[in-house]
């Protein structure tokens, strides 16, 4: 992409942003479920605020660009692409004060299809930049819905940390992935990461440990975008997080881009 309104042109073609898939019951029944405190929807995070629904819906319209509106209750909604660039932009900042030799990192993604490719990206860029990817794997048993225990592996596909379940990799809200990673880094008396890269409860785990923190979330997901209100998370990025993986290629560039040109 040679321009911004090209970006933003394809981001909206695509439904990276503009007009996304993401039903709006389904955001405004997840803000509830967050003011509500539901774990399952805090992705390890403990906001300090109170967090009302009326609340989160007004983050949500300032910082994802969602309809503010409470009525507007069913149909399609919205991730203003302004707000996509502006933050990939800020989230390039920060990736190129890490991006240098020496700088330990860690990235870890609950969705093995999708976000897993822009991934993939930041850490071959900072690969490229001399920094240490962390790859600290980990075994352990979580209760399924079926009432049944089943193990969980913390596995790292070219530096990026995915949940396995024997061969199949898991889409996950967990915050467990990254707090078992820092838990195995502190076992073998190892600092903590100097940056942590991630969505979902991946990123809600660092942030709440007191770690530098960048992240992408949906629309539906507005524990991230209060962890950054908060000052637990860097940046999030807002987009939907769960386009075919190749289209997220044009995004991911521009984020190399913007990291060389705040590099130089």
């Amino acid at each position: 992409m040679s321009s911004r309104d090209e970006l933003a042109h394809y981001l909206v073609q695509t439904r990276i942003s503009g007009p996304v898939r993401t039903p709006r019951e389904h955001n405004l029944a997840n803000y509830r479920l967050l003011a509500d405190r539901d774990p399952d929807y805090l992705f390890g995070l403990d906001p300090e605020g109170k967090w009302e629904f009326a609340d989160i819906l007004a983050l949500m319209a300032h910082r994802v660009g969602v309809d503010p509106d409470p009525a507007y209750d069913s149909g399609e909604d919205t991730i203003a692409v302004e707000r996509t660039i502006e933050r990939l932009e800020a989230m390039a900042e920060v990736l190129r004060t890490f991006a240098r030799p020496g700088t330990r990192v860690l990235i870890a993604t609950g969705h093995p299809t999708g976000l897993l490719a822009v991934h993939l990206e930041i850490a071959q860029l900072l690969r490229e930049a001399g920094a240490i990817l962390l790859h600290p794997e980990t075994r352990w048993e979580e209760r399924e819905s079926s009432g049944r225990s089943r193990e969980r592996h913390l596995r790292f596909i070219r530096g990026v940390g995915v949940v396995a379940r024997g061969a199949n990799l898991l889409h996950t809200h967990s915050p467990e992935p990254v707090r078992r990673a820092l838990a195995v880094l502190e076992e073998n008396g190892e600092d903590v990461p100097d940056l942590v890269v991630g969505d979902h409860g991946c990123a809600g785990a660092a942030g709440a440990a007191g770690i530098p923190t960048v992240a992408f979330a949906d629309s539906n997901d507005p524990a991230l975008f209060v962890g950054e209100e908060e000052g637990l998370i860097r940046v999030c990025v807002p987009l939907d997080d769960n386009v075919a993986p190749h289209l997220y290629d044009p995004l991911s560039g521009w984020l190399r881009r913007c990291v060389a040109t705040t590099a130089g």
